[in-house]
């Protein structure tokens, strides 16, 4: 049994970039994007100021989250302990990028799938070591068989003070640092100043960390300058927000069919049993596209299914979205022949399934380790609650075109959804969790993502609850306020969840 692994001597590191040029020769890794690279930090003022070094790579964890959120097996563990990929498997949904606590892979332009580093496993294989270990001047990269009692590097692991980074996540990294400075190993404590990099340009895929205490003021939480460092970019955007909102609507208009059907209501062919369905497939369809369109490689998304790694919450939710279509058609065929009787059998499984629909991404979400914000537990009734106002705001939109059992219900159903995302909203910024989540809770409500967060507030919560309030309190029999209301609502909601995408990816993770 072997479990191989890197102890970086910081100590002995000169920063002379050895490692990144060799490591690019040996995989051909394209402009722009690094398997390993140096980061520069400085601490002190000047004249007594220090640089520090130290290699930044994959950390071939034992409890590797990549592997666990990888949908097709792409991210593997190879008979030594390394964590290695098969490019052939990957889809390029890059959610291995956000699992990742530590910034390792990218998506490889020239084959839009993602890599990393993988200890040059092909070199390993035939007793030789990682072109990094070759090339270095200093001997500060040393390769470590944690399962060989009498490795040296090894001992001096188990004798001597060394550090791994984010050791929080619970990942067991088997990249160990010796002589690091700790701000280097956490991009928190860290800050790019505002006349840049030394030998290159800081661009907006460099992540600029604010200056901020863990309650959220100003202060000297930074206590070292970033002065080399690689850019990453931003992962998931607005494709994903989009599909937040999209099935957020088909599973929203089958809790209301359902709710109609409890009420007595399955006998209302139109409004019950034809036209929810319909809404439902529309939008599922549309998150469908979405989900493929943000593939790096679209044309293996059946890989899902064909290459299933059952750890991965994207192959639940594939079949989930499979499930939930499938019920709805029952539902509009029944609806169709005006079987009033199937629609009540099918009104649970159908709420089920279209609560399971809205509210999945909640633990795919959880498998992100790398991104603290999405791992609160008030994502899952947070998602449910705007489940619910978009299904109410679908069918408030609906009465306008048509006659709707109910409206009443639905205007309550719609400010109670609000009223549930308010408050949540609200608990989940009034809590203090980690830094990562107080850094990313700071940059969508006061930094660059507070735009957007502000109008999902006014236009997903404020707006709607307003107008939904005069209708009820006025008893305004017209659709048309209310359906403004459903039609604000959403996108409120839109610009809500990508406020939230963005801001869970703007902490620098390297």
């Amino acid at each position: 049994m072997t479990r191989l692994g890197f102890l970086l001597d910081s100590d002995s590191c000169i920063g002379c970039h050895a490692c990144t040029i060799a490591c690019k020769s040996e995989h051909d890794v394209p402009l722009g994007v690094n398997r390993t690279w140096v980061k520069y930090i400085e601490t002190g003022n000047f004249p007594n100021a220090s640089r520090h070094f130290s290699v930044m790579r994959c950390n071939q964890c034992d409890d590797a989250p990549c592997m666990t959120i990888c949908p097709t097996n792409a991210l593997f563990r190879a008979d030594n302990g390394i964590v290695d990929f098969q490019d052939d498997n990957c889809i390029g949904c890059k959610s291995c990028m956000n699992a990742c606590p530590y910034d390792a892979l990218f998506i490889n332009p020239d084959t839009n799938t993602a890599n990393k580093c993988n200890f040059c496993n092909h070199r390993i294989e035939m007793d030789l070591e990682p072109s990094c270990v070759i090339v270095c001047p200093t001997e500060a990269i040393k390769v470590v068989d944690f399962d060989d009692p009498d490795d040296p590097v090894r001992k001096i692991i188990g004798r001597e003070d060394v550090a791994v980074r984010a050791p929080e996540q619970n990942t067991k990294p088997k990249v160990y640092y010796r002589g690091a400075d700790q701000a280097s190993l956490d991009p928190t404590r860290t800050q790019i100043k505002p006349d840049g990099l030394i030998w290159a340009d800081t661009t907006k895929n460099h992540r600029l960390t604010p200056e901020m205490t863990h309650h959220g003021h100003p202060d000297a939480g930074i206590v070292a300058r970033t002065t080399y460092t690689t850019p990453h970019t931003t992962t998931w955007n607005k494709m994903v927000s989009g599909y937040l909102v999209t099935k957020a609507i088909a599973g929203g208009v089958m809790l209301m069919a359902a709710l109609m059907v409890l009420l007595g209501h399955s006998d209302e062919q139109a409004a019950v049993g034809v036209v929810p369905p319909m809404v439902a497939g529309v939008f599922l369809a549309v998150t469908g596209a979405l989900l493929i369109g943000d593939l790096k490689q679209p044309m293996r998304f059946f890989y899902l299914i064909t290459k299933s790694n059952w750890s991965s919450w994207l192959v639940k939710g594939a079949y989930v979205l499979g499930a939930f279509g499938g019920v709805s058609y029952l539902w509009w065929f029944a609806g169709v022949v005006d079987s009033s009787r199937t629609l009540e059998i099918l009104a649970v499984p159908a709420a089920l399934l279209g609560a399971a629909t809205a509210g999945y991404t909640a633990y795919l979400f959880a498998q992100c380790e790398g991104r603290d914000l999405w791992q609160t537990p008030l994502l899952l009734p947070l998602l449910l609650a705007r489940a619910v106002v978009a299904g109410a705001a679908a069918y408030a939109i609906l009465d306008v075109f048509m006659a709707i059992p109910e409206p009443d219900a639905v205007r309550w159903a719609l400010l109670g959804g609000l009223g549930a995302v308010a408050f949540l909203t609200a608990v989940e910024l009034a809590s203090h969790g980690s830094r990562h989540v107080e850094l990313a809770i700071h940059a969508m409500t006061r930094g660059e993502h507070a735009t957007w967060f502000r109008g999902g507030v006014l236009f997903g919560v404020v707006l709607p609850a307003i107008a939904v309030i005069v209708a009820l309190a006025a008893d305004i029999t017209d659709p048309y306020l209310v359906a403004a209301a459903g039609v604000s609502a959403l996108v409120g909601m839109f610009l809500s969840e990508t406020a939230f995408v963005r801001a869970g990816q703007s902490v620098p993770l390297s």
